[in-house]
């Protein structure tokens, strides 16, 4: 139950910070925090962790958790190396990928489509989670699969927020539709060109939204 709350407490406090409710150095009072959502301390340091992971916050020894915006170059090294790691998945995946994991991607996108109807951001990317996780898993390389899902875990909170930028999710499904059609198709450079361009799009969409996230909080 804690581990849920710790979940739902990252989600909230990593929407504040992205909508500038914590500008960048603001320190997080953990006692504050838990009494605010109503819980003990333990959740709080597990939605901090999480924070951590994704690069939103810093946890300095002795002095506290304090709020980390990347900045625009990061995050641009940051998607481009995740669109050449999501490109090598695939390219991989290609020749290998099983009969029952293509179905799993055909019902993930089923999922995604049932969000882009209802205009369900969140519930798009929960399912896009699973959908890209699959192609990480099939392309066959445990070193090339760790890579990935740690950077995947790091950039979250952005591939997330940039779904809600009008047209994105509708985009976002074509692009998932032609990404199983390639790994079906066995062929691996279309898969990889794809997934690049689907990931390294993020980043651009990102800082668009990041700009309008700026705008609103002036």
């Amino acid at each position: 139950m804690e581990t849920r709350r710790a979940d739902t407490i990252a989600l909230e406090l990593e929407n504040m910070i992205l909508t500038g409710a914590f500008a960048d150095g603001d320190r997080l009072n953990e006692i504050k925090l838990a009494a605010h959502f109503n819980v003990s301390r333990t959740p709080i340091r597990e939605a901090f962790h999480q924070l951590g992971t994704a690069g939103l916050v810093e946890q300095i020894p002795r002095r506290g958790v304090f709020v980390r915006h990347p900045g625009p170059m990061e995050l641009v090294a940051l998607f481009e190396y995740m669109a050449e790691l999501e490109a090598a998945c695939g390219r991989l995946a290609a020749p290998r990928i099983s009969e029952s994991a293509l179905a799993a991607l055909e019902a993930a996108n089923a999922t995604c489509a049932e969000a882009v109807a209802a205009g369900d951001s969140d519930g798009y990317y929960a399912e896009n989670e699973r959908f890209h996780r699959i192609i990480y898993a099939e392309c066959g390389n445990s070193y090339l699969q760790n890579d990935v899902e740690r950077l995947h875990k790091r950039l979250k909170p952005f591939r997330r927020m940039q779904l809600q930028l009008r047209g994105r999710l509708a985009q976002s499904m074509a692009e998932h539709k032609q990404i199983v059609a390639a790994l079906t198709a066995a062929d691996g450079d279309a898969a990889a060109a794809i997934l690049r361009d689907h990931v390294a799009v993020q980043g651009e969409k990102f800082h668009h939204l990041l700009a309008g996230l700026k705008q609103v909080a002036e």
